[in-house]
């Protein structure tokens, strides 16, 4: 009598291929990263002979959300002292401030000069 088997050759299970269908999941280490906050700037009004009180009080109203009396305080600094903070900001908020308020200046025909500085 001869009898034949059927066999089928044994797969070698390698850990690092899983089969097909394999259901097993590797779980990596988490990497703690720490984020830095972004740089800030100070959006600067610097003073000129020119430009009128009421339309710099105005600009800071407008552009930098201030009311009547700490837009009139940042405008006398910027009388008195030179130049006034009018708020800060990330580097594009700032960049864009200073491009709004520098537009508006030169449409009302007024040198009034707007700047950033970082923090």
């Amino acid at each position: 009598m001869n009898l034949k088997l059927n066999m089928k050759p044994i797969l070698a299970v390698n850990p690092s291929k899983p089969l097909p269908g394999d259901e097993r999941v590797t779980v990596l280490d988490r990497e703690v990263k720490k984020v830095e906050p972004p740089p800030l700037y100070k959006v600067v009004l610097l003073n000129d002979d020119f430009t009128p009180m009421e339309f710099v009080v105005m600009v800071i109203q407008e552009f930098f959300h201030k009311d009547q009396e700490t837009a009139t305080r940042i405008m006398l600094q910027v009388h008195i002292e030179g130049k006034g903070v009018c708020g800060v900001y990330t580097h594009d908020v700032a960049a864009t401030k200073v491009a709004q308020v520098s537009d508006i200046s030169r449409n009302s025909g007024h040198p009034l000069q707007c700047m950033m500085e970082e923090v």
